[in-house]
């Protein structure tokens, strides 16, 4: 198996059907791979409409947490579960275009070594201008701290090594925070230009203020991490 693509999804029901759609005419001529959802306590349909789809379609795996544990327990969920050595993740509301995942893979054909974030970035956001002002803010704000070099952290569209993320520091909003958190490994990141559509069915269930407010802390707690980061050049093996 190529890849293992891991959606973290609260209360999607309408969106399942047609991104697992999506992602099959993406992928299906060209990986081994399976889906996998994780379904982060959702209250809706979300479970019943993953069970009817798993019926006809046996690539498609669904974990479900008991309670809501967040964005990042979920995808960590999904990682640990996987079967494959590679992991793309992509939000559950649609924003994120499948069809992108195989030019993020042509990245990683490319790339040997070190271990390879690649990450989507939303050139032309289709979010409301409150979501794409406080985003703006927060990347600058973030790029000032950690010089992770990445314009977008917050796209849900990523590509890497199951290895890789299983090997990094987990808490709550990490993946906010996953190339700062990559390049302290000694891993590399790429940026690549992706689609962004607009939400066709529900709403989200982030809120702007919230996040900014939970993000404060996170930035400085990742700001103390790579202070004290090491990661030691080995020059031999003397047995």
């Amino acid at each position: 198996m190529d890849l293992s693509v891991v959606i973290p999804v609260r209360n999607e029901a309408p969106n399942v059907a047609p991104l697992v759609a999506e992602i099959r005419a993406a992928l299906d001529e060209h990986f081994d791979y399976e889906i996998i959802y994780v379904d982060d306590g959702s209250s809706d349909e979300t479970a019943a409409e993953l069970a009817r789809l798993r019926r006809d379609f046996p690539r498609l795996r669904a974990i479900r947490h008991r309670r809501s544990c967040g964005q990042s327990m979920a995808i960590l969920s999904g990682v640990k579960a996987a079967r494959a050595p590679w992991i793309a993740t992509l939000d559950g509301d649609g924003q994120n275009d499948p069809a992108d995942i195989p030019s993020l893979w042509i990245k990683t054909r490319r790339h040997a070594a070190p271990p390879l974030l690649v990450i989507g970035e939303r050139r032309r956001r289709r979010d409301n201008w409150i979501k794409r002002w406080a985003s703006s803010i927060a990347n600058a704000v973030r790029r000032a701290l950690l010089h992770d070099g990445t314009p977008d952290t917050g796209c849900g569209l990523k590509l890497f090594p199951r290895e890789l993320f299983l090997e990094l520091p987990a808490f709550d909003h990490m993946h906010r925070f996953l190339p700062a958190l990559v390049q302290r490994a000694g891993g590399k990141v790429i940026s690549v230009p992706v689609n962004h559509r607009p939400r066709q069915h529900g709403r989200s269930h982030y809120g702007v203020i919230d996040r900014a407010l939970v993000g404060i802390v996170d930035l400085f707690g990742v700001l103390w991490l790579l202070r004290r980061a090491k990661n030691p050049e080995l020059v031999g093996d003397d047995p």
